[in-house]
């Protein structure tokens, strides 16, 4: 199968993304169908396009969220195209199904059709449930985190194979810190 050139691809992106009409803050009976939204919460957020950061692909474990997020404003990674997924990295580097990585791949492409995107993050952390957890690993921190490594680099040389304009950091949480694979040494400690 053919891939359609880069413009036609965000061509074909922005076709698809539709603006809806503005919701209206009214109040509805019990019988009456629920055709509009409340307004519940306020913020304000530049309506302009933006270009991303980076795509940063985590896991949905809340225990690294904080971290993840710090480290990301450390390196100066402000606006991040997240990608969160039971696993992280794991769904490029040892998938359940091709779908799942061909999903990830998908995402990352419209990160970088959309937002500009030039980097990615691809993070793995310890006691992941998608790899059955240190238990799967005999309590073992170390063989744990060799594993976590052999799989970030998978991950990365997939990614580069794919998509190689795209700088590649590839990242370890523990809950001690944020560790970085080898020529990607982080800017700073702490």
């Amino acid at each position: 199968m053919r891939r359609a050139s880069l413009p036609r691809q965000v061509a074909d992106a922005k076709r698809i993304m539709v603006h809806a009409p503005p919701f209206e803050n009214t109040k509805r009976g019990a019988d009456e169908p629920n055709e509009t939204m409340d307004k519940v919460f306020h913020f304000d957020s530049a309506p302009e396009p933006y270009v991303a950061d980076a795509a940063v692909l985590t896991c949905f474990d809340q225990r690294i969220r904080q971290t993840v997020n710090k480290f990301l404003q450390r390196r100066g990674i402000l606006r991040p195209d997240m990608i969160v997924v039971a696993g992280g990295a794991k769904t490029l580097a040892s998938p359940r199904s091709d779908s799942e990585r061909d999903f990830i791949l998908d995402q990352i492409r419209m990160s970088i059709l959309l937002h500009g995107t030039k980097r990615a993050f691809l993070v793995c952390h310890s006691d992941c449930g998608a790899y059955g957890g240190l238990a799967a690993y005999n309590s073992d921190a170390g063989a744990e985190a060799k594993h976590h490594f052999e799989e970030l680099e998978r991950a990365a040389d997939l990614l580069k194979t794919r998509f190689p304009e795209l700088d590649i950091a590839c990242v370890l949480v523990n809950f001690e810190g944020v560790f970085v694979n080898g020529a990607q040494a982080p800017d700073e400690a702490g």
